[in-house]
């Protein structure tokens, strides 16, 4: 295959997309136009070509060429393909590449809240979640147990980052998503009415006196619910608790005062994302 191009010079500019550049540039190297993203393991990969996502190039380690990259750069065959040994790819991107295969990918214009969500009943809003593992994994969870969109703050980690992308094992690419904008939504005021506009009633996950039991009847009859997951360690903030129609625990034995945010929303999602 001539497109494929054996690396010999890992300072190549071409290569600076996996190594010379953070996910932050790389989100905005396109600026003002959307950026790029680099997807990892024929998995992530093939579920963002499933998603109409566009490749850029490709990084494999050589033994994949006819492995498992094989079925995915046969499905890309005009996108250029850099390979080498695995040592040397360790060093270029400073992390061993899972099942051996990078791909550069475009971004795409996210959607607005208001039209992602139309005629939606059930919806996660992450509130400053930043741990990309804790993303991933929220979000395999929300694709699996009945999520039909998430919804992010500003202060999140983006679900595009490579190992956000490779937790949720590619769901970032079948489950709906966007993040809520900063100035003319900022959270939780603006995107809370934007919300109640759409006829969700939220959901706060927090411990509280007030809190009501996940298998509340009440909550679990809820036609149109919004579930709100806040940031590790210190939960939701009080504002964002407060402007909640409903503060929801789960109930939990041996003093367990909590679970971490991925734990908690997959217990809230297999529970409230199922039709009554």
């Amino acid at each position: 295959m001539e497109r494929i191009r054996r690396i010999a010079d890992l300072s190549d500019p071409e290569l600076k997309v996996y190594a010379g550049l953070s996910e932050v540039q790389l989100l905005r190297y396109y600026e003002p136009d959307t950026g790029l993203f680099i997807a990892e393991s024929p998995k992530v990969i093939m579920r963002a070509l499933d998603a109409g996502y566009e490749p850029v190039s490709f990084l494999v380690e050589t033994g994949q060429i006819k492995g498992e990259a094989a079925g995915i750069l046969a499905r890309c065959e005009d996108v250029p393909v850099y390979a080498a040994e695995l040592t040397a790819l360790k060093r270029l991107t400073g992390f061993p590449l899972t099942r051996g295969v990078l791909c550069a990918m475009r971004r795409r214009p996210l959607p607005a809240v208001r039209s992602l969500c139309a005629g939606m009943t059930r919806v996660a809003v992450l509130e400053d979640v930043v741990n990309p593992t804790n993303i991933g994994a929220i979000f395999r969870s929300a694709a699996a147990l009945g999520m039909e969109a998430v919804l992010l703050t500003p202060g999140c980690s983006d679900p595009l980052y490579r190992r956000a992308a490779r937790v949720s094992m590619g769901t970032v690419f079948q489950i709906p998503w966007t993040f809520f904008d900063r100035k003319s939504e900022p959270w939780p005021e603006a995107g809370m009415e934007v919300l109640r506009e759409l006829g969700f009633r939220t959901a706060a996950m927090a411990l509280g006196s007030e809190a009501v039991s996940l298998k509340d009847p009440a909550l679990l009859m809820e036609e149109k619910l919004a579930i709100v997951l806040g940031t590790e360690g210190d939960g939701l903030a009080a504002r964002t608790i407060a402007d909640c129609d409903y503060t929801v625990r789960i109930d939990m034995a041996a003093g367990v005062d909590s679970l971490n945010v991925a734990a908690a929303g997959a217990v809230a999602f297999w529970e409230l994302g199922k039709r009554r």
